[in-house]
């Protein structure tokens, strides 16, 4: 039977360490990688080489945290492709309510072998009986109703669009009016910040937060790794299999991803 790929995430490193040397020992799990932050947990995830079925993910991080790792998925992935998730916390008992009432499986700090075997075991159950759909459903539900340590993700959501972009150079800062901006591609921990001019700026930061906090009337995810202005979309050609190329008034070519088709229909209004 295929083991199952799985991935630790966790900042502190003697805590990622222990995930892996107890991932390690179980002959059904292959280990896909420990991160040390939510952005590269992200980046691995998005990855083409990256095949994850289960994360063992810290709650707790700064710049990006566990919440705004798993709303990200939710977000990008389809039911069949999203890993399941068991976080790790050291919330308090009160907080840990909406995890138990939603039925996703948490690992409290200080966790015991014991305790992750029983989290690891439920959570394989889980994917070979092929539940990722449910587990999926179960992790909105979380996302939207937990309120402790909320994540940058959520107060990004809560902040009106972003108008300008602060984009610094070796020894000035310019503020980018996000009108000028025709695409937007992912670059690992940074995004690159293509402008009608012709310009590239680089900028510290992730796809997914712009995806959140930009004017969505006028920009729109379309791959896992690239936002257009669809003000800026000339036309869309449709290719042998069915997947669509978007062609930009600069004549840029970007890949229609499958999953996010549907949400361009739905800017557009009506069926490709």
């Amino acid at each position: 039977m295929n083991r199952i790929r799985a991935l630790a995430v966790d900042d502190e490193k003697p805590s990622r360490e222990r995930l892996r040397r107890l991932l390690a020992k179980d002959a059904r799990v292959e280990l896909a990688g420990c991160c040390s932050s939510g952005a590269e947990a992200l980046d691995l995830a998005r990855s083409n080489e990256a095949r994850i079925d289960v994360m063992f993910l810290d709650v707790q991080m700064p710049e990006v945290d566990g919440f705004a790792v798993a709303s990200a998925l939710v977000k990008d992935a389809l039911p069949e492709s999203a890993p399941s998730i068991v976080f790790v916390t050291a919330y308090d008992q009160y907080a840990l309510r909406a995890f138990d009432v939603h039925a996703i499986d948490y690992l409290l700090k200080p966790y015991s072998d014991e305790r992750f075997q029983a989290a690891l075991d439920r959570v394989i159950g889980h994917v070979r009986a092929g539940r990722s759909h449910a587990l999926m459903s179960q992790m909105q539900a979380l996302l939207n109703t937990v309120t402790p340590g909320k994540s940058r993700l959520d107060e990004t959501e809560a902040r009106p669009s972003l108008d300008k972009i602060v984009v610094k150079g070796s020894n000035r800062v310019r503020l980018l009016p996000v009108e000028q901006i025709s695409w937007i591609e992912a670059h690992g921990m940074y995004v690159k910040l293509h402008t009608r001019d012709g310009a590239v700026h680089l900028h510290r930061g992730l796809l997914g937060s712009f995806d959140t906090s930009l004017d969505e009337r006028r920009f729109v995810r379309i791959h896992r790794s690239a936002i257009v202005n669809i003000d800026l979309v000339h036309e869309l050609r449709q290719d042998a299999h069915g997947d669509y190329v978007a062609v930009l008034r600069d004549h840029t070519e970007i890949r229609v991803g499958r999953r996010f088709r549907d949400r361009l229909q739905s800017r557009l209004g009506q069926p490709l």
